[in-house]
Formats: structure tokens, C-alpha cells, sequence
């Protein structure tokens, strides 16, 4: 068995998880360096293999996961992009499209986000392509060569061509890139034919841009930090995840960054699907709160929903639901719902007077007023620190909590609203938690999924501090804690299999559709992805997923369904996607369909790897470390047993309301709740006798 290494970057901690060719763990949590986030992942990664007794030229694998491409998109802080479009198309960016939310809705002074390319580097080219792929206006050498011209003198640092209709017949749309490529040298070049070849033109339009938006940065960040690793002893393959929860090489993201912009939300609802696995559990909502954000998710039957339709950077935070609320993207994402609600989101006032919590975040420098590293506004981290729910003495990267900085801090919010420092810690508390509910309502309710009937995976540094509490908010039976938590996303990262995709638009009505040519473009799709992943005969097996995107004739909008059966069948299909559209819109219509685009997913799939098996000890009872006093609803501030996970026996059971300190986080147990360690020394917590019947995902954990 290999030594890999998997690295998750977070906005307050950079987390490393390293696995030895025997399987067992070792992890480490260093406060991430922003100015720099390699610093901190070669300095967790040294001082973990160190700790372990690995040399570094024994690891054989890192895959990281990196918010770079979303900050980028998020903080404006881009490279200067060229536009490149069809001519009469110019205006596109500009046109836009854009949904008032939150406060916005009511301003009658809002302005228009700028698009991310100034209209003086929008350039324009003569051609034009059909929408059934035939050249309406060749693409003439003098119009090439006046885009050359243009290019020479505005001196971009990167080029995003889109032209219209070129997810049909790109040949214009090559030509124009090739030769980009001979007179730019050394800039970054798009082409949406290359980045993702799919209809609706502002979205396709966008996506590329983007990508050339934040491809100079990814890139020189890559570069800088596989040197940096070669620098620490390290001389194996980098790989990055992407978004759609599989990895590609550095390489690979270097030339399509924007499959990266939910790199380290894609490891986390891939380590929820595994947690609930090993439990017995295949349908899971993951909730990952971290220090700046939480992320929230669903798998069904051990899969993440996937979108084609996400929106980046936008006001609200609706994952894919509200279209407008940010830059489109159609690269395939696991579908998530994120809040600015994390352990270091600063709790203020507004001007009505009303306490709000984020979106903006102390981050790593200076942090919770508590770390001691001259942070002096409230967080929420401070507020769990009041309420007595962290232990000063535990935190990661010897940081050491201070409680009366975080009393002072606190009390900043606390006197404007007439109250004392332990209501305005619960307040935050409690205010934090509605925000990330609103997270969890959008991936399950607003989906039509009923959340009660899933199992919560709560991780991340600061999400087993919040699961529980939520989980009685949406009356959810079973909370699972894995005994990793804090580091959860990464160690997620290092089952991650190399993954790639590709779509072609294919039109047709689908009673009448060729199934032999439709079969045919699914296998030169599947071989062409195969080489991508440079799969050589006799290595690991392949697993190729096949999906058709089906609509009514005359909407405009698509569903995705699974091609299950080989050959295809047009019924399978058609009773795939009207069973697909009940589900979804409530409502079942009876009219004609066509197919409008063809996907492909290959992964490769490496050897199942074998953990060390964690056996019951003997022992059914654990003593608490200590009792403390930490504030339980309905109560108040009350003394509770705190409970070492380390010394807790598989098996164990005890009642809330509890506190369990693990390694890297804090597992609040609400009186509500009755804990099982499982056998992977989870903390799973089931609604107490007397409670709302337990659901069918409480029922299958304790039947095991």
C-alpha cells in the first residue's frame, strides 16, 4: 500500500491528513497562511510526516483541495481578460443576467454588477454558425488577423473565446484559438469548445471566461507549489479535486481551472457519503462548517446530486436554485448550498438595530478575538467559547483560548442589545444556526426532499459544536460525528478517484432519435475522456457513467437523466425522464420530448484500500474527563459531563445534554439526544425515549 497525503485549505485552517502503507491516520491542523496558502501546506505537510516517521520520498500521492479559484472570483483579484465573440455579440457580458436578492430586492438605487471584462476588451470577429452547426459567415484570415492586431495593443494577461454556437461545430472557434496561441505566447487562452462545450450562450460565454479569469493565478499557484513540495523532499504527482468530487491531475487544472471552484466543498460531501456508509446509511445531508463558511449537501443512495447550472459570487446563498445570483457556470458541481456562517464569522449590528452574523469572517489572521492574535471582534467562536462549549486547553496549531478576550469581544454586541454576555453568546449561537438551516432547507425542502428522512453528517472544525441543535431543527432522527471530523474534507481527499467529463449537444426528437449513432457518440465521448485520465491497457478498471439531458419540445430547459441500461433504449428513457419531472415539478405533462445533449463521466478506480479494524476493547463504560458548566436549552447554563473521545469504547452509550472533546473539535450533545460510539468510533446520535418516532435512517443504525 502507497503513502498519500491529503490536503484541505480552509479559510482559518489548513488541514493534512497522511496515510501510511498500513492504512492508519495521521493528521495535523496549522492556521492557514492567506498571504501565501503554501506555506501552511508545506509546513503541515512536514511536520505530520515527521511526527509519523514517513520521509517525505516515501509519499506517493497529494491531493489537495483549494478554495484559490473561488477567492479569486470572489475578491475581484483576476487576471485582465480579453473577451473574444461573434460579431454582433459584443454586448453579452454587459446584458447579463442578474436576480435581486436579499436586501437588494428593495433598493431602487441597485446597481448592476460589472461583468468580470472591461467592454473595451470585449473584441468582436466576422463569422457566424447556425444553431444545427452549419456556417452561416466563414470565418475570413483579415478578421483573424485585426483580432491579432487588437490583442497586441490591449496586451490581456489571459483570452476567453466564445463563439456562437461553437458547442456545435467549433472550427471557427479553433481557428481563432490557434492562432491566439501563435501570436500570445505565454498568455492563458479559453476557448469554450475546450473549457465545456454546452448550450445557452451567456452561461457557455461566462464559464470560459471565468476560467481565463482565474487560470494565470491557479496555474502560477500550482507551479509555485509543486516546487514547493520538491523543495520539502517530496517528488510525487499532485493532484487536485475538482468540483465535481473526483481529482484531476495539476496539470489538467492548471489548463481548466474553473473545474476547481468548489474543490474543498466537493471533498467534504464525498467524505459525508463515506461516513454514512460506514454506518449503514446510504441517504445523508453533509453539513460542513469550517472557520469561514458551512457547506450543506445531499447523497442519495451514497451519490451527491450534481449540477450543470451553478451560480458563483453572487448576494444569497442558493447553490444552484436561484439563477442570477452570481456568475453561471455549467461545469459539472456537487450540488451545494453555502453560507458566510463559519467559526470566525464576526457577529455585528445593522442599522435597524438587528444582530447579524457574516458573511465577512476574522479568517486566519487575526481570528476569533479568543486566539489571542490581536482579533477583537465577536465571532462565533467566541460566543462557543462563552457558552462554554470549547475547551480553552484544545485547539489546534497551539492556539489557546481565551475566554476573557472573548467575553470582551462578545460584550461589544451584547450592550447595544440591552443583554448580558451570555444571552449575546447564545444569540450569536442561535443566529449562526438559522443561517446555516437556511442552508439545509435549500439542498432538501426546496428540492422537495424531506429531511427527516436522511441522516445529518455534521464535521468540519466547527460543525459538530452546531449538528445537533440543527438536526432538532428540521426534527432529523440521527446525527452522525465522525471521531475525524475536523479534518473530515481531508481525509476525503485520499479516496478521491481521477475523474473527467465531457458533453456533446446532440438534437433530437426522442421518438424518432437513432439509437445506434447516439450509442456511438456515448463511445467516442467515453474514449476520448479515457484519454484524458492516460489510462494504459491492463491498469486500474474504468467505470463510465452515461447520461442524456431530455426536455419537452418547446421549454427551455432540461433534465438529466442516467442511461442505465446498454444498449440504450428510447422507453427506458422517456419513462426515466417523465418519472424524473413528477419528482421534481409535481406534475406529470404529456407531450412530446427531445434530447438535447449527451454526457459522459469516466472514473478510474483504484483498489479498494483496507482500514485497520477498530474492535470493542471490553470495556462498556467511560468515565468523564470532568463536568463543566455550558449552556443546554431548556436550562440555561448547567454543569454536564465532558467525555474524552479517545477513551470512549465502541459500543458506549450515554445521554445528552454532554460535551466530547476529540483531536481537533467538539462534539455538543443537546438533551434531546442519546449517543452510540459505532464501530468506527462515531458519535451517532439518535432523538431520546420519549421523543418524535425515529426515523428509518435512525432505525437501520441501530438495528447494526
Amino acid at each position: 500500500m502507497s503513502v498519500s497525503v491529503g490536503v484541505d485549505v480552509g479559510g482559518t485552517f489548513t488541514d493534512v491528513v497522511v496515510r501510511d502503507d498500513v492504512g492508519r491516520l495521521h493528521i495535523g491542523k496549522v492556521l492557514t497562511t492567506p498571504e501565501d496558502p503554501r506555506r501552511a501546506v508545506c509546513r503541515g505537510i512536514s511536520e505530520v510526516l515527521q511526527r509519523a516517521g514517513i520521509a517525505p520520498g516515501e509519499v506517493d500521492r497529494v491531493v489537495h483541495g483549494t478554495t484559490l479559484a473561488t477567492n479569486v472570483v470572489l475578491q475581484r483579484d483576476g487576471a485582465r481578460v480579453a473577451f473574444v465573440t461573434t460579431a454582433g455579440f459584443g454586448d453579452m457580458l454587459r446584458l447579463g443576467r442578474e436576480a435581486r436578492v436579499e436586501e437588494d430586492r428593495y433598493d431602487l438605487m441597485f446597481t448592476k454588477p460589472a461583468p468580470p471584462v472591461d467592454h473595451r476588451f470585449t473584441l468582436e470577429v466576422d463569422e457566424r454558425v447556425a444553431a444545427d452547426g452549419t456556417v452561416v459567415t466563414a470565418l475570413s484570415t483579415s478578421s483573424v488577423e485585426r483580432l491579432m492586431d487588437q490583442l497586441d495593443r490591449l496586451q490581456p494577461e489571459a483570452i476567453a473565446i466564445c463563439l456562437v454556437n461553437a458547442h456545435v461545430n467549433d472550427a471557427h472557434e479553433r481557428l481563432v484559438a490557434e492562432a491566439c496561441r501563435r501570436r500570445s505566447s505565454g498568455r492563458f487562452i479559453a476557448a469554450s469548445s475546450e473549457v465545456w462545450p454546452e448550450m445557452r450562450e451567456f452561461d457557455r460565454a461566462m464559464t470560459t471566461v471565468m476560467s481565463a479569469y482565474v487560470g494565470p493565478r491557479l496555474a502560477d499557484y500550482l507551479a509555485g507549489l509543486e516546487s514547493d513540495l520538491v523543495g520539502i523532499g517530496l517528488r510525487c504527482p499532485v493532484d487536485i479535486m475538482e468540483s465535481s468530487g473526483g481529482v484531476i491531475s495539476a496539470q489538467r487544472a492548471a489548463a481548466r481551472p474553473i473545474y476547481t471552484v468548489e474543490s474543498g466543498g466537493a471533498a467534504g460531501v464525498s467524505a459525508a457519503g463515506a461516513i454514512g456508509k460506514s454506518a449503514g446509511v446510504a441517504d445523508v445531508i453533509s453539513f460542513d462548517m469550517g472557520g469561514t463558511t458551512a457547506k450543506a449537501g445531499v447523497l442519495r443512495n451514497g451519490r451527491a446530486d450534481i449540477t450543470h447550472d451553478f451560480q458563483l459570487g453572487g448576494k444569497g446563498s442558493y447553490g444552484s436554485v436561484r439563477a442570477g445570483t452570481g456568475f453561471p457556470l455549467k461545469i459539472p458541481v456537487v450540488d451545494l448550498a453555502e453560507v458566510g456562517a463559519g467559526g470566525g464569522s464576526v457577529a455585528w449590528i445593522d442599522a435597524g438595530g438587528v444582530l447579524r452574523v457574516g458573511p465577512r469572517s476574522s479568517g486566519a489572521v487575526p481570528g476569533p478575538a479568543c486566539y489571542g492574535q490581536g482579533g477583537t471582534l465577536p465571532t462565533v467562536t467566541d460566543a462557543n467559547l462563552v457558552l462554554g462549549y470549547l475547551d480553552a486547553e484544545r485547539i489546534a496549531d497551539g492556539v489557546r483560548l481565551d475566554r476573557a478576550a472573548a467575553e470582551r469581544a462578545v460584550e461589544s454586541v451584547a450592550r447595544p442589545l440591552g443583554l448580558d454576555v451570555v444571552e449575546a453568546a447564545r444569540a450569536i449561537h442561535e443566529v449562526a444556526n438559522a443561517g446555516m438551516a437556511t442552508a439545509i432547507r435549500v439542498v432538501t425542502i426546496q428540492r422537495g426532499i424531506d429531511p427527516r428522512a436522511f441522516a445529518l453528517v455534521g464535521f468540519g472544525g466547527a460543525g459538530p459544536l452546531h449538528a445537533g441543535h440543527l438536526a432538532d431543527s428540521f426534527e432529523i432522527g440521527t446525527v452522525i460525528i465522525p471521531e475525524q471530523a475536523g479534518v473530515a474534507s481531508a481525509i476525503g481527499l485520499l479516496d478521491a478517484r481521477p475523474t473527467a467529463h465531457s458533453v456533446r449537444a446532440y438534437r433530437w426528437a426522442l421518438d424518432s432519435a437513432d439509437t445506434d449513432r447516439i450509442e456511438s457518440v456515448l463511445s467516442e465521448l467515453a474514449t476520448n475522456v479515457a484519454a484524458d485520465l492516460q489510462v494504459a491497457d491492463g491498469e486500474e478498471p474504468l467505470r463510465v457513467h452515461r447520461q442524456a439531458d431530455i426536455r419537452h419540445v418547446g421549454q427551455a430547459h432540461q433534465l438529466t437523466v442516467d442511461i442505465t441500461d446498454a444498449p440504450l433504449t428510447l422507453g427506458q428513457l422517456e419513462a426515466d425522464f417523465r418519472g424524473r419531472y413528477l419528482e421534481e415539478y409535481g406534475v406529470a405533462l404529456d407531450a412530446p420530448l427531445e434530447l438535447v445533449q449527451l454526457r459522459v463521466t469516466v472514473t478510474r478506480m483504484h483498489a479498494a484500500r483496507e482500514h485497520p479494524a477498530l474492535r470493542a476493547d471490553g470495556r462498556d463504560r467511560a468515565a468523564p474527563i470532568g463536568v463543566r458548566d455550558a449552556w443546554f436549552a431548556p436550562e440555561g447554563m448547567t454543569s454536564v459531563d465532558v467525555f474524552d473521545w479517545s477513551q470512549l469504547p465502541v459500543g458506549f452509550s450515554f445521554d445528552g445534554p454532554a460535551l466530547v472533546h476529540g483531536e481537533h473539535t467538539t462534539a455538543v450533545i443537546p438533551g434531546t439526544r442519546t449517543v452510540v460510539v459505532d464501530r468506527e468510533r462515531s458519535l451517532v446520535m439518535s432523538l431520546s425515549a420519549g421523543r418524535p418516532d425515529r426515523n428509518e435512517a435512525s432505525r437501520s443504525i441501530e438495528a447494526r
